[in-house]
C-alpha cells in the first residue's frame, strides 16, 4: 500500500511494515460500517500505541476522519507516575484537535480503589478470590461512559481497543474462540459485535482490537522511535516505553499499569521507573505493595464467628470466613499513605519538577475515607463488631459439630 510505504519510507524492518498493513487492512474492512468511532484509552502502551497510529494515520489522509473521534481515557487513579505524566500531554495535544473529543472517565469516587479499600474495608484485591478491581476501577465506569456516548448519537459505534495476543492466555482463548464471528477473518483484528456486558448499548457498538497481531517489540519502537518524531504526531510517548522496560522488557512485565499492583508477581515498571532519570524520587511508592500484604492479613481483618445459615436454613459454605479490614487497620494504612504520598511530592519538588508529584489519595478522597471510617462503614452484612480473623474459633462440620482450630490455619489470606 502506498500509504504504509510513504508512512515507514524511512526503513523499517519488514515485520512492522506487514504489521501495520494489517492494522490499516483491519481499519480500513470496519471503519466506515459504522457513524461513529471512539478510543477505549487507559494510558498503557498498547492503547497509546493504537491512539497515537490512528490519529496519524487520519490526519496522513490513510482513514476517513470522521465527523467526532471520541477518545475514552480510562483514570483509574492509580497510574504509574510517568504513565499519567504523559496521558496528561497527550491530552493536551488532542484537545488541541476539533474533530477529537476527549473524555476522561473515573469510577465514582466510592468505588474508586483507596476509598473502596480505606473507607469501605474491602480488602485489597488478590489473583485467588478477590480480583475486583479491574472491573471496578475501569471496565465498568469505561461501559457507561460508552453508554452516555451512545445515548447522544445516532447510529452506531466502532470503540477500538488496544488488546493484543500475547498479553494474557485466558485473553487469548477468548479471542481463539471468537476470530470468526461477526464476519471477521483471521488477520483482520479482533472484531465484535456482540459485547459481553454492554448494557444499554447492545446492537448499537461494536469493537475493534487492530494491533492484536502486533508484537510487543513493535509497539516499543512505535512509541519510542516513530510516534515521537514530528512526521508521525511528535507524540510524547518514549517515557512509556521506558517505564516498562523498554527493549528489555518481557511480555509479562510489560502488563502492569498501576501503581504497586497487589495482582503482579513483581512490581517490574516501578523498579524501572526508580533507576529513569528525572524519576528517582519516587522510590517510597515501593512501600504499598508491603502495607496491601499487610491489609490482607488476618490480624488486621475481621471473621464471621459461629455457624452463618442460609435463608434455606442450609450452613454456608464458608463460614467462619475472613472479611473486611478492622478501623484500626484502616486508619494506620490511610496514614502510612498519606506519607508515602507526601515523600514523592516533597521529592519532586526538591528535583525542581513538582508537576511530577503524586495524588494516590486527593483531599475529596480523603474527606470521604475518613468520614466513611468515622462513621464506622462496613462492606454488606458486616457490622464491624465480628471478631478478630486472628483469634481462635471452632470449625462447622456440616452436621453443626465443631473442632477447635486456628483460622489463620483454615483460611489463606
Amino acid at each position: 500500500m502506498a500509504a504504509v510505504d510513504n508512512l515507514f519510507a524511512r526503513g523499517v524492518r519488514m515485520l512492522h511494515e506487514e504489521a501495520i498493513e494489517l492494522t490499516l487492512a483491519s481499519l480500513l474492512a470496519y471503519w466506515d460500517r459504522h457513524e461513529h468511532v471512539a478510543i477505549a484509552w487507559s494510558g498503557g502502551k498498547d492503547s497509546t500505541a493504537v491512539l497515537t497510529l490512528i490519529v496519524h494515520m487520519i490526519d496522513a489522509g490513510m482513514l476517513r476522519r470522521p465527523k467526532r473521534l471520541y477518545v475514552l481515557y480510562a483514570d483509574t487513579r492509580q497510574e504509574l507516575p510517568p504513565i499519567q505524566a504523559s496521558a496528561e500531554l497527550i491530552m493536551a495535544m488532542l484537545r488541541r484537535i476539533d474533530w477529537i473529543e476527549v473524555i476522561v472517565v473515573r469510577a465514582p469516587i466510592e468505588k474508586r480503589f483507596m476509598p473502596y479499600i480505606l473507607g469501605r474495608g474491602v480488602p485489597p484485591p488478590n489473583n485467588n478470590t478477590l480480583r475486583w478491581c479491574t472491573r471496578q476501577i475501569k471496565v465498568d465506569p469505561m461501559a457507561a461512559a460508552m453508554a452516555v456516548v451512545l445515548e447522544s448519537l445516532p447510529g452506531t459505534l466502532l470503540t477500538i481497543t488496544g488488546v493484543r495476543e500475547g498479553e494474557s492466555a485466558q485473553r487469548d482463548g477468548r479471542i481463539a474462540m471468537s476470530c470468526s464471528k461477526d464476519g471477521a477473518e483471521c488477520g483482520q483484528g479482533w472484531y465484535q459485535q456482540v459485547l459481553p456486558n454492554a448494557k444499554g448499548i447492545r446492537g448499537r457498538t461494536a469493537t475493534l482490537a487492530p494491533i492484536l497481531h502486533w508484537r510487543v517489540c513493535i509497539v516499543w519502537d512505535w512509541l519510542k522511535v516513530f510516534a515521537p518524531q514530528t512526521a508521525f504526531g511528535g507524540w510524547p510517548t518514549a517515557i512509556l516505553a521506558d517505564a516498562y522496560g523498554g527493549d528489555d522488557a518481557t511480555e509479562i512485565n510489560a502488563r502492569t499499569g498501576c501503581v504497586a499492583c497487589p495482582l503482579a508477581a513483581e512490581d517490574t515498571a516501578l523498579r524501572v521507573i526508580c533507576r529513569i532519570n528525572g524519576w528517582q524520587h519516587v522510590h517510597p511508592l515501593q512501600e504499598l505493595r508491603p502495607i496491601y500484604r499487610w491489609m490482607r492479613e488476618p490480624e488486621q481483618r475481621h471473621r464471621k464467628s459461629g455457624v452463618e445459615r442460609l435463608k434455606s436454613g442450609a450452613i454456608a459454605k464458608n463460614p467462619q470466613r475472613m472479611g473486611p479490614l478492622t478501623l484500626a487497620a484502616r486508619s494506620m494504612a490511610l496514614e502510612q499513605i498519606l506519607d508515602i504520598q507526601r515523600r514523592v511530592c516533597v521529592g519532586a519538588a526538591s528535583a525542581g519538577r513538582p508537576e511530577r508529584g503524586i495524588d494516590l489519595i486527593n483531599a475529596e478522597e480523603e474527606a470521604l475515607i475518613r468520614g466513611l471510617i468515622a462513621a464506622r462503614t462496613f462492606p454488606d452484612k458486616w457490622g464491624g463488631d465480628e471478631p478478630s480473623a486472628a483469634a481462635w474459633l471452632d470449625s462447622v462440620y456440616s452436621d453443626g459439630s465443631t473442632q477447635p482450630i486456628l483460622f489463620r490455619d483454615m483460611v489463606g489470606s
